[in-house]
This record gives C-alpha cells, structure tokens and sequence, in this order.
C-alpha cells in the first residue's frame, strides 16, 4: 500500500500532467478554429475553379489521360498523410491502418505500389518498420502553405503524367539519388483524415488520378443552352480554344484539390488533438480525485490509529497508577 507522502508526490505529478494537457488542449482548439478560416478562405477560388472546369467540360469532349484510366496501368502510388508531431489520438493510427488495406487491395489487383508520406509520424512508422518510402515531406502537417506543399503536389502530377513508362524529374523530398529522375505511376490515392466534426474524423481513401469525372451526368435545365442538335453549349468564349484550357486547368484543378485534403488533415488533426488532450485532462482530473480520497484515509486513518494509541497508553499508565 502506497504511503501519505507517495501520494501526495503521485499526486503533484498528475496535477502537473494535467496542465499540460490542458494547455494542449486550447492551443489545439485556436488552431482548429484558425485551419477552418483558411479552408473558407480558399473556398472561393475553389467554387470558382470548379464552376470554369464544369463550363469546359461541357465544351470539350473529356478525352484527356487526367480522366480516364490507363490500359495495363502496372504502378498506382499511395499518398500517406499523417502528422509531424504526436499527442493526437488515434489519428495516425487510423490513416496508417487505411493505407495499409488499401495497399494490399491495389496489389491483389496486380499494381506495384509506391508509397509517398507526408508528416513525421508516418515516416517513422515505416522506416521503423522498414518498410520502403519512395517520398517524404514533413515539418508543415500542422500549418500547411502553398509553397511548403509546392513540391508534393507537383511531384503527384507530373509523376501520373509520366506514367509508370515514362521519368519524373527530381524533386525535394524524393528518396532516389538527387537529380535522378525516377519513375511516374498510372494511379494517384491519397490516404487523409477527413474533417466531419469538432468530435468526429474520418479516416478516408481519396482517387485523386486519374480524376473520375462528375461532369457527364450534369442536367442543364435552360432551354437557350441546348441547340436542335442535343448538344449541350457553354455561355461563354475561350481564349484559347476550350481544349487548350482544359489541358493548361486540369493540373492546377487537381494540385488545388490535393492542397485542400492537406488543409482538411490540418484541421481533423487539431480536432483530434484537442479531444485526445480533452480526455487527458479529464481523466487527469479523475485520477487525482481518486488519489486524494485515497490520502484523505489514509490520512484520517492514520490520525485514527495514533489517537487510538494515546488512550491505549493514557489507559495503561492510569492502570499503573491504580495498581501502585
């Protein structure tokens, strides 16, 4: 049985942890509501790409390699995005089990994968593990720019570009031999944790090459759009032609969605951060009530028994009088 003053110590230590995690707690909780800014903040650029990408798909006829899937396609690469830093709960966790279902799907389906992590965490999981990384990006899951993920995303790209026939350049964060180009890949999932709530995040599997289009399946209800032939007519001019735009936006249009799963992660990793530190707290808080109940008896017990003492000792000297 624990003494008074191991308590009192076990005690100090848990009051001690719990600030802590209460502190991580609210730094979590700004940073959540400052990555829910920055996602709104790049929702118009967002709604107003997908409004010109629907305007030319309805001009053009759909056949580019970013929309259709490859013949034979023999590489598909896995974009694992985890955390730099700990302390979030099942977050890694989860995206990491995601990605590894995944990989073994894609291989049962004959394709060699190639595995791209993003945040330090995943990194350590698998070179721990030794398990290969073909790339790693880190230091920004938490804060991630535009110009931080410029190499991530346009590696992605150009490696689909390339196809698993063809050479991608050289990029930062590639694990081969600076300068030496290595090869592209027929297919592009991105592993993420998706932002449901403040209480709720969602391990997720996102195609993002090629991109399935949803464009086919679009009603257009004004009658001044269809002419006698059937054909569906944009309500604008393209300078260039609709076909040159779409070859120039299709890369743009997918390296600005990957920059919005790198914003949703940031924010679903905050939330989870802030409900793991949350439940810490909580059962900090728990934890040292039971403990100075514990000391509290021990304590009264103590204070009991040394009580009981005096009168047993008051008793036998009153005896030892009595007796003389």
């Amino acid at each position: 049985m624990a003494t008074l003053r191991e308590l009192r110590d076990r005690i100090r230590s848990v009051n001690s942890t719990k600030k802590i995690t209460k502190a991580q707690e609210l730094i979590a909780t700004s940073r959540i509501t400052k990555a829910q800014q920055r996602v709104a903040a790049a929702q118009p650029y967002a709604n107003e790409m997908q409004d010109v990408m629907e305007r030319l798909a309805a001009a053009t006829s759909l056949d580019h390699p970013m929309l259709h899937e490859r013949e034979n396609g023999k590489v598909a690469a896995v974009l694992v995005v985890t955390s730099d830093r700990g302390m979030a709960g099942g977050y890694n966790h989860n995206v990491l089990k995601k990605a590894a279902e995944l990989e073994k799907m894609l291989e049962e389906s004959g394709y060699d994968v190639v595995r791209y992590v993003t945040g330090g965490k995943g990194v350590t999981h698998y070179d721990f593990r030794d398990q290969e990384i073909a790339g790693a990006w880190t230091g920004w899951s938490q804060d991630p720019s535009w110009e931080a993920t410029h190499d991530v995303r346009h590696h992605m790209i150009h490696g689909f570009q390339a196809s698993s026939e063809g050479e991608a350049e050289w990029r930062e964060g590639l694990r081969a031999p600076q300068g030496q180009p290595v090869t592209g890949f027929d297919q592009v999932h991105v592993v993420y944790t998706k932002f449901v709530s403040m209480l709720s995040q969602e391990a997720t599997v996102h195609q993002l090459l090629p991109i399935e289009p949803v464009f086919e399946d679009v009603e257009f209800e004004q009658e001044d759009l269809l002419t006698t032939s059937g054909n569906v007519q944009p309500d604008m001019d393209f300078e260039p032609d609709a076909e040159t735009l779409m070859e120039q936006l299709l890369p743009a249009y997918v390296s600005r969605s990957l920059y919005s799963i790198f914003l949703e992660a940031s924010a679903a990793e905050s939330a989870s951060r802030r409900t793991a530190m949350k439940n810490a707290t909580d059962n900090a808080t728990e934890l040292a009530g039971e403990l100075s109940r514990e000391a509290n008896q021990l304590r009264q017990a103590k204070i009991t028994q040394e009580i009981t003492e005096i009168i047993g000792g008051a008793g036998a000297l009153s005896g030892s009088g009595e007796s003389d």
